[in-house]
């Protein structure tokens, strides 16, 4: 990872709104291959999900938006921007929405991820979660379909 770059402009987390759709769209249809549309994420926002972009100096480089109930939280897409990869800023929006989602008081975690996504997976397992289980043929891909893996994260009161 290189720290010098999150040293000279540490970045921070801010609420998502409805203005930052275009930029957080710019940033999904370069990252994945199977999109959010505009409708989803807008959706998303009207029902007052978490929602929050991670913040380069003024540049949105990253975006999480997850739900939350029953003290349950769901990360339901999570990207930093692909120019921005392997410089920590996915370790950094992680932990920023972990700790949010824990303010807000969840007391467990869940995402999906794709198998394929190894540095994601990664990433996961170094920060607490867990595989628990998997949804099949969950993620559309170029031949059919392609299962997800869901990982847990328990979250300890007090930390």
């Amino acid at each position: 990872m290189n720290t010098a770059i999150l040293d000279i402009h540490p970045p921070i987390l801010r609420p998502m709104y409805e203005s930052d759709l275009d930029i957080v769209m710019g940033i999904e249809l370069r990252a994945y291959p199977f999109p959010w549309t505009y409708g989803v994420f807008r959706d998303c926002l009207h029902a007052h999900y978490p929602a929050w972009v991670l913040m380069d100096a003024m540049t949105v480089i990253g975006y999480s938006v997850a739900s939350l109930a029953a003290n349950e939280a769901h990360i339901l897409n999570i990207c930093v921007s692909p120019e921005r990869h392997s410089r920590g800023h996915g370790r950094v929006l992680l932990r920023a929405v972990v700790k949010q989602l824990r303010h807000q008081g969840a007391h467990r975690i869940f995402l999906e991820v794709r198998p394929s996504n190894l540095h994601a997976i990664s990433l996961y397992h170094s920060e607490g979660f867990n595989e628990i289980g998997q949804r099949p043929r969950y993620y559309p891909a170029h031949d059919g379909r392609e299962d997800a893996l869901v990982m847990a994260m328990e979250l300890l009161s007090g930390i």
